[in-house]
């Protein structure tokens, strides 16, 4: 399983878990989480491909600043996404983002993601690999 909604957690935003094997992993499946809130991911054509470098000492706040960029780059510049290729090199992420300008005629859109936020939020290390929890303000 790469990610799961989490129904019961928050009413007025929406919450899920993300899993990997590895952070490069764990990093792809909360940016599709992010994604599927927004959008019908499997209506958008990876037109355009976005490349997001950032930088942070600590995994969570790096983590936490990729899902704020990808909100930002919504609200900007009316990107959605489809499909992530993350690259993390200690503390420096590199991530190819692939999707298209937001199109009413052709996507299915589903919520207006506002911030990631603080609440619940968590990067931790388990037996399997990786798991993160994140609630995002809608």
């Amino acid at each position: 399983m790469k990610f799961k909604f989490l129904e019961k957690v928050a009413i007025a935003d929406i919450a899920f878990e993300a899993y990997g094997k590895n952070l490069n992993e764990l990093f792809e499946n909360c940016a599709m989480a992010v994604a599927e809130t927004m959008v019908d991911v499997k209506t958008v054509e990876p037109k355009i491909k976005k490349e997001i470098k950032l930088e942070n000492e600590k995994i969570d706040q790096l983590l936490f600043d990729f899902i704020g960029e990808l909100i930002y780059l919504k609200d900007k510049d009316a990107f959605v996404f489809n499909k992530f290729d993350v690259d993390l090199k200690k503390n420096k992420l590199k991530a190819i983002c692939y999707g298209d300008k937001i199109n009413m005629k052709k996507q299915t859109l589903r919520n207006d993601v506002k911030a990631i936020t603080y609440h619940m939020y968590k990067v931790e290390k388990v037996k399997e690999g990786y798991k993160a929890t994140i609630v995002l303000d809608v």
